[in-house]
């Protein structure tokens, strides 16, 4: 009795103390150096509207800084050891967030916005829809439509060409995912087009400010969707898209989507498969406008292709030059900036202390110029990823153009897909040119965009 007294006196005083010297050992880690901005706000609009705002904070704070965005107390984490910290720890230290504005737009449904399990399961049945066989099938419209925007902007000789390819990936998503073509020329558009505008803003519910009016265009959208979804299942067989494999899909307890969670998923996937897409395609001709001894490059390997038929996934594959290319498109000018993560256990990360409930931004576009991993960094080099230097593969969560780990991005070789196909019918094609007096700096939320529009002459080959 006596010595069970002292031992669990004794195992008390340890635990006081253990408690005690972590708070002193809390107390010696630091916050990470940064300034959270102005009340309410934080430095939300610098980060909106200033290009060069991750630039500034890392010349002047380094790798890791702390800011306020979206009236979250933030912390970017920039790196590939950040980047493997970030994504291996997922569900244990950190789970995916996003702005208040994004989360309510996207949907409480959206697969974007849950985690755990739920997540898991769901993701296993929307990658149905982009498993090779589902994106062999989506080859040949994919050209066709690819095909038909290329002779139209042929005829029309001179043009804007960054509101056209929202167009053209806008009509491609809708005719591979749900089956509506020609739905650039509809409401369907325009609405969807206000909603993009309110997916990174501060969440003010008011009729004039963009999430306002996002927010009465997602019920239009959602109630379209609905009107489709509805339709295709009184069909007796469902279309060979997205929707119709999600239609059929099944978790493992044989349960379906419902109609509520199918209207978030379509709106998530026609996301996904636009606006990104819309970015990476602009960049493709903007830097190919800039690099003529490239383009050159891409064009010969095109003719030796001696393409006559229809484009094969054969014969995408032997596309290798314009691989490397498309990779160092995505490495340059990264479609993303970056993604969120909500803490949920506070943990310390190179001297610095990230408490709970913080928010973390790993950093993909500062990631891709870590000049360790990338010498000359400001350079378009698509010899780095070639099966020589491999730039992609030195170093893990090194090259993250569609992020990584549980959140990598589902439809990515939907994405390098579109982006191949685009390419090869392009080059095939045309000769282009940027026009002068035009302002090329990028707007970079939420997407990578020339301010101008990227205004250019198309000619024929």
């Amino acid at each position: 009795m006596l010595i069970f007294f002292f031992y669990n006196k004794s195992k008390l005083i340890y635990n006081f103390d253990q408690k005690m010297t972590n708070i002193e050992s809390q107390k010696s880690v630091s916050l990470p150096p940064g300034e959270t901005g102005l009340p309410f706000i934080g430095e939300t609009l610098s980060f909106l509207f200033d290009p060069d705002f991750a630039k500034k904070k890392k010349s002047k704070y380094g790798q890791i800084y702390k800011t306020n965005i979206f009236g979250n107390d933030t912390v970017t984490m920039i790196g590939a050891e950040a980047n493997q910290f970030l994504f291996r720890n997922e569900n244990k230290y950190v789970v995916s967030t996003w702005p208040k504005s994004t989360r309510v737009l996207l949907g409480k449904l959206s697969l974007a916005v849950k985690d755990g399990n739920f997540h898991t399961s769901r993701r296993k049945l929307l990658a149905q829809a982009f498993q090779p066989r589902a994106l062999n099938s989506y080859i040949p419209k994919m050209t066709e439509i690819t095909q038909q925007y290329v002779e139209k902007w042929l005829q029309t000789k001179e043009l804007t060409w960054y509101p056209e390819l929202r167009k053209y990936t806008f009509d491609v998503a809708c005719s591979l995912l749900i089956s509506i073509d020609n739905a650039s020329q509809t409401k369907l558009a325009s609405d969807f087009e206000t909603w993009c505008q309110g997916l990174f803003t501060l969440p003010i519910n008011l009729p004039w400010t963009n999430f306002g009016k996002a927010l009465k265009c997602r019920a239009k959208l959602l109630q379209e969707i609905e009107t489709i979804i509805i339709n295709r299942q009184q069909q007796p067989k469902h279309q060979n898209d997205a929707l119709g494999i999600l239609l059929e899909a099944k978790d493992e307890e044989g349960n379906s989507l419902t109609i509520e969670e199918l209207k978030d998923q379509i709106l998530l996937l026609l996301f996904a498969g636009h606006e990104t897409l819309t970015s990476s395609l602009s960049s493709f001709v903007l830097l190919m406008a800039q690099h003529p001894n490239i383009l050159e490059k891409v064009r010969t390997e095109q003719e030796n292709l001696n393409i006559t038929e229809d484009i094969t996934s054969e014969k995408l594959k032997e596309m290798t030059y314009l691989e490397e290319v498309l990779k160092e498109v995505l490495r340059f000018i990264p479609p993303v900036g970056g993604g969120f993560r909500k803490v949920i256990e506070e943990f310390e990360f190179q001297g610095y202390r990230i408490p709970k409930d913080w928010t973390v931004q790993y950093q993909i576009a500062q990631t891709h110029k870590e000049s360790d991993i990338f010498p000359d960094y400001q350079t378009f080099d698509p010899e780095r990823f070639s099966p020589e230097n491999m730039a992609d593969k030195q170093k893990n969560f090194g090259y993250i153009p569609f992020g990584g780990g549980l959140r990598e991005c589902l439809g990515k070789e939907f994405a390098r897909l579109e982006m191949k196909i685009f390419a090869s019918v392009l080059v095939h094609n045309c000769h282009w040119q940027l026009l002068p007096d035009q302002d090329l700096e990028m707007i970079t939320i939420p997407s990578p965009r020339p301010r101008d529009g990227l205004k250019v002459k198309i000619t024929e080959v």
